[in-house]
Parts: C-alpha cells; structure tokens; sequence
C-alpha cells in the first residue's frame, strides 16, 4: 500500500489559522480521515463497475429528460424538429442542453451526486474527503470531453483501471475521488446543511459542532473538553463566555453553549 499523508484545512478559521486538523491516509482503495473528535472515517474508492452501473442510471435519465422535452415541443407546442427551421432552437438545443447539463448541474444542486450515483451508493469528494467545491465539480465535467474519446468512455475506463485511486482524468484534474457513499456521514450533512439555513456560521463550523455532539459521549472527558474549548475559542473568542473564555467553562456549559450555536446561536463578531 502507498500511503501519503494529507491535512485538511477548515475554511472558517479566522486569520487563516486551522482551527481543527484533520488527517488522511489514502490507499489505492481506500480514504481514511482522521477527524478531530477522534473517530476515524474510511471511504472506499469506487472501482470502474461501480462507476459504469452509476453512469448507466444517469445516461438513461438524462436520455429520457431530453426526449420528453422533443415529445413536449412536437406534441404539445408543435415545435418543428428538423434542424433547418427555426423551431429547432425551441425544441432540439433545449434537449442537447438537459443531455449536456445533465450531470454539472446536478452534482452541483446534490453536492458530489446524481441520481445514478445515489442507486449505486456513490458519492464525489475531495482528495481530502470533504464536499467538492463547484469549481472542481465543473471541471471534472469539463474533461468528461477527455475521458469519452474515442467512444464509450474508453479513456476514462482505462484510466479508472490504471490509475492509482481508480480515478479518470476529470477527477485528476479536479482533485476529486468517487466513493462509496457512507449512510451516516450523509444523513449528517443533510443535517447540518438544514440547521444552517438558521446559522451564520459556516457549513464546516456547524458540521465540526454537530460531529462533536454526536459522538460526546463516546469520547473521553478530558479529550471531548479540550476539543470543545478549542472550537468555541476559534468560533467566538469574544463571545458568550465573557472575559474569562471558555477555560472557565466545564463541561455541561461547553456542551450547551454548542447546542446553542448549532441551533440558530450566533458567534461574536
């Protein structure tokens, strides 16, 4: 196995410090993250069946959504769809559009997943194990031009098979892997992604608070106290502890003011 060693850097961390370190192990097969609350997460990179299954379910929707938009043109708006009429930009380019669009669209809407990659447990992260920002989402589609030459994805596969993390160019390029999609850590994200419509704290920050909450009491005393004074400190050095901070605080008060700031509390400015 080739190990290399990798941190991830949380992006709310004021003045550019971390505010948590994350590390990651990578495999062939295989992610490890170690994250700050102590308990590691391992994400198993898909291999090329895997990926043909997903792709699969997806070309057949995007093939289906482009055609029920030139049976609605021609049925219902009786668009014409011979390319050398004008309807044509009513009726045929929308549907090249949705056959097109299909896959950056949604992996945007649906953070790293389509429907396809949902049937087959499948889900697109970092190298880091994190959500892939639209950038890198945008690009991995870009060199989807790439990986299907010369026909039927033979660049991609091949580069899938070869390739060190099973990945093909676009995910090269992007620094994005294709794993297997862990219940858990998504019905966690989901989680944490409807609280923050209430927070102005970053997704990360609340997802670190919701990670740390759940799994309080599976941690030793000492540790859980010490990883909540660390985040309070970074998410509110001015904030509901007063001048004495957070070192003052024991352990019921650590843990309330974290419910707090997941549930709709603010951090100081």
């Amino acid at each position: 196995m080739n190990w290399c060693k990798l941190r991830i850097w949380s992006h709310f961390a004021p003045l550019g410090r971390t505010i948590l370190v994350y590390d990651a192990a990578m495999t062939d097969d295989q992610v490890r993250v170690q994250g700050a609350t102590g308990v590691d997460l391992t994400l198993h990179v898909a291999g090329p069946g895997n990926r043909s299954y997903a792709f699969l379910i997806d070309w057949h929707l995007r093939l289906l959504l482009a055609l029920a938009w030139l049976l609605l043109a021609a049925a219902l708006f009786k668009l014409s769809l011979n390319l050398k009429t004008h309807d044509a930009l009513l009726s045929i380019l929308p549907a090249i559009g949705i056959y097109l669009l299909y896959h950056p669209v949604i992996e945007i809407v649906l953070r790293g997943r389509t429907p396809g990659k949902r049937m087959a447990g499948l889900r697109i992260v970092t190298r880091q194990g994190g959500t892939p920002s639209v950038g890198a989402l945008l690009i991995r589609n870009l060199f989807r031009l790439v990986d299907s030459l010369p026909a039927f994805y033979a660049v991609g596969l091949i580069c899938c098979f070869v390739s060190a993390n099973r990945v093909r160019i676009g995910d090269m390029a992007a620094g994005t892997l294709l794993v297997m999609e862990d219940g858990g850590a998504a019905k966690s994200l989901e989680r944490v992604s409807a609280i923050a419509n209430n927070s102005r704290l970053s997704l990360d920050g609340l997802e670190l608070i919701d990670q740390l909450l759940e799994r309080w009491e599976s941690l030793a005393p000492s540790k859980r106290k010490a990883i909540a004074q660390s985040l309070l400190e970074r998410l509110e050095p001015r904030g509901a502890a007063g001048e004495t901070g957070v070192a003052a605080m024991d352990e019921a008060q650590l843990r309330t003011r974290l419910h707090q700031l997941l549930h709709g509390g603010e951090a100081a400015a």
